[in-house]
């Protein structure tokens, strides 16, 4: 089941909720599965190894870098690989809440790919260890840290999204504009052609390519210039005109900024040394 983070995240935000049990399993030969989940939902927090549960007859692989959640007294069979050992944290929680629709995040059971995160480990980790000691203290800091591990895990899916989405944004307008760099290509028109704002086209290539859109555009219409001085006789101003640029001396000027001389010296330089 795909998840939206930030329904989730809304999710735990508005229901009341509080730490029901912490379990650390590992491979145990001769030792049975149960055959149907807990009383109460929980997330599975793998640390090391692959093995594969189904819930409700969906398969998951517990793998470091995902996190499962499983809703309450599900179908629950297992698949080890190879017998290899494998080790995960279970998180149950209890809903203090009588009011939970039935098709809440809570009752179903979805994947979270978090990625490798060494500080979700080192939280969910010592949020076992807080759990095992006694004391209200023990109590306390068990729900503290239980919403710091969430807070982490949906931290982690929401930022590979956002990598995952803006490595598309990118790869769409640069080959937009590699291939249209001859026509009109302002940030405002490509961030609408591509329904977002501004500021997000603008963080997007400042990330990926080190420079706002605006300058990519200029800069490589300065490249198409280039080959253009170099394998062709037209004039400065119809290369101009043919990347896009309508003023001649705006392209002068642009030209011997990225280049260090003017279109005329680049020519020339490289008539006399074509190598």
């Amino acid at each position: 089941m795909k998840v939206d983070v930030n329904q989730l995240a809304a999710h735990f935000a508005h229901i009341p909720f509080q730490v029901e049990g912490i379990y650390r399993y590992a491979r145990n030969p001769g030792v049975p599965h149960a055959d149907y989940t807990d009383s109460f939902p929980g997330f599975v927090f793998p640390l090391t190894g692959k093995i594969q549960f189904q819930f409700d007859g969906t398969p998951y692989i517990f793998s470091p870098g995902k996190v499962v959640h499983g809703g309450a007294k599900m179908k629950l069979d297992q698949t080890v690989f190879n017998k290899n050992d494998w080790e995960y944290i279970l998180v149950l929680y209890r809903i203090c809440s009588s009011d939970l629709d039935e098709s809440s995040f809570s009752h179903q059971h979805f994947e979270l790919s978090t990625g490798q995160s060494p500080r979700l480990i080192e939280l969910i980790t010592r949020l076992w260890h807080v759990y095992n000691q006694r004391g209200g203290m023990s109590m306390f800091q068990t729900e503290m840290l239980f919403r710091d591990v969430l807070n982490e895990a949906l931290l982690c899916v929401d930022h590979r999204q956002n990598s995952n989405e803006s490595d598309a944004l990118f790869e769409r307008v640069s080959t937009h504009i590699h291939e249209n760099y001859d026509q009109s290509l302002t940030v405002a028109s490509l961030a609408e052609q591509n329904n977002v704002n501004r500021n997000r086209l603008s963080y997007v290539f400042r990330r990926h390519a080190g420079m706002g859109p605006a300058e990519y555009v200029l800069k490589y219409r300065i490249n198409m210039a280039q080959q253009m001085l170099s394998t062709s006789d037209a004039s400065v101003q119809h290369i101009a005109e043919t990347i896009g640029i309508a003023d001649p001396f705006y392209f002068s000027r642009a030209f011997k900024k990225q280049c260090g001389m003017s279109p005329t010296e680049y020519r020339q330089k490289f008539i006399n040394n074509p190598s």
